[in-house]
């Protein structure tokens, strides 16, 4: 199940777009989500502690993009609740809610509160171990910055779960009407520090650009490789 796709527009723009089928199958798997964290949190809270299993299973079994989806639509739809802690509730915001209340309510995750925010923070533990880079690692956010020739960070919306680790995210930016600012065109053309895949990419596709300071030092490494010019060669000889 991690890999079904979590539908990210709202039930009107889907029937526009011609894609209610994805918007259908995704609001499915956010209850079927909501529900089993539900069932999972009963099981595993004893003697007034909740097992960290809880959160392995239900990662193992929907991956975080669809329990951070379900768990932030619970904290924002229950905003007035008081039992869900403030750096959990600033956390939910980040997400956006594309639906309508009649159709968020259907997952909302109906386990007590206090559960369901300890959950939520093992959750977010869970997340900061893997050690992605975030727009904290970024210069900050300016349309008329320039891309060009500088280290992006690919947003892990982007990738599939299993391709979530740190040498995937990191991109020399080469080109595009993207990289350029305030520029009407989108295309990004980069190559990956990682494993030197050249591709092309939306400009939106970014968190943004990576701030010196951030960058480890296999990525300064790879980086100096691809900025330095190649001798030509003939035959296998260096002219």
């Amino acid at each position: 199940m991690v890999d079904k796709y979590v539908y990210p527009y709202s039930v009107s723009e889907a029937k526009e777009r011609g894609e209610l089928t994805l918007w259908r199958e995704s609001w499915r798997e956010n209850m079927a989500c909501a529900k089993d964290i539900r069932q999972s949190i009963a099981e595993h809270y004893h003697d007034n502690c909740l097992d960290s299993e809880c959160v392995n299973e239900m990662l193992e079994k929907y991956g975080f993009k669809r329990v951070n989806f379900v768990l932030a639509n619970t904290i924002q739809y229950k905003d007035y609740d008081g039992r869900f802690s403030h750096d959990n509730k600033e956390w939910a915001k980040r997400f956006f809610m594309p639906d309508s209340d009649a159709h968020r309510c259907e997952f909302v995750c109906d386990a007590h509160p206090c559960l369901v925010d300890g959950f939520v923070s093992n959750v977010r533990k869970a997340y900061q171990a893997l050690g992605l880079f975030s727009a904290e690692h970024c210069e900050p956010d300016d349309a008329s910055q320039s891309y060009e020739g500088r280290v992006l960070v690919l947003s892990p919306d982007t990738l599939k779960e299993e391709c979530w680790n740190q040498q995937n995210q990191l991109w020399l930016c080469t080109g595009g009407f993207g990289s350029r600012p305030n520029a009407r065109g989108r295309a990004v053309f980069a190559t990956c520090l990682g494993d030197g895949e050249q591709t092309r990419w939306n400009r939106e596709n970014f968190v943004g650009a990576l701030k010196d300071e951030c960058m480890p030092d296999w990525a300064k490494e790879k980086l100096e490789q691809l900025q330095t010019p190649q001798e030509p060669t003939l035959g296998g000889m260096t002219l």
